[in-house]
């Protein structure tokens, strides 16, 4: 393993410094259960190398990655008839709530409506024009033409 972050407790997981419960590990990839258990089978997957978030990943690892996401999630949802769902959840940067500074994808299990675990979209769409909209999607897209 390359990238290794001695101050990283999904890198020390990686290293087997600290136990972990494994759902499916390859050379690059990492999954196991959320010590927190949102809902049951509520589980991450990493890469083995520490990546602090999104912003810092190559195409080639994201892609190993994100290959095996849905792969996992199928596991999950075989693993208990009685999951209706998925939520898969990746924070990036602490305001957006990203506690652990290794890239991570919560795959969240949902079996009701009234578990513990919610997600709200606010509609602010009355406070957006066409130009305003134009405007926000020109600068996304002058970025990624640089």
């Amino acid at each position: 393993m390359t990238d290794y972050d001695p101050n990283c407790v999904f890198c020390k997981i990686v290293k087997g410094e600290i136990p972990s419960y494994k759902v499916y590990e390859d050379d690059e990839i990492l999954a196991f259960l959320d010590i927190s258990q949102t809902t049951p089978g509520h589980t991450l997957v990493i890469p083995k190398k520490h990546i602090q978030d999104i912003f810092h990943f190559d195409a080639e690892t994201a892609g190993k990655v994100f290959s095996k996401v849905p792969e996992i999630a199928r596991a999950i949802k075989d693993s208990n008839p009685n999951i209706k769902g998925m939520n898969i959840v990746n924070d990036n940067g602490k305001i957006a709530y990203q506690s652990v500074p290794h890239a991570h994808f919560h795959l969240i299990p949902r079996y009701t409506k009234n578990d513990t675990f919610s997600i709200n979209f606010s509609d602010n769409s009355k406070q957006y024009d066409k130009n305003k909209y134009q405007k926000i999607a020109d600068s996304i897209t002058k970025q990624l033409e640089e």
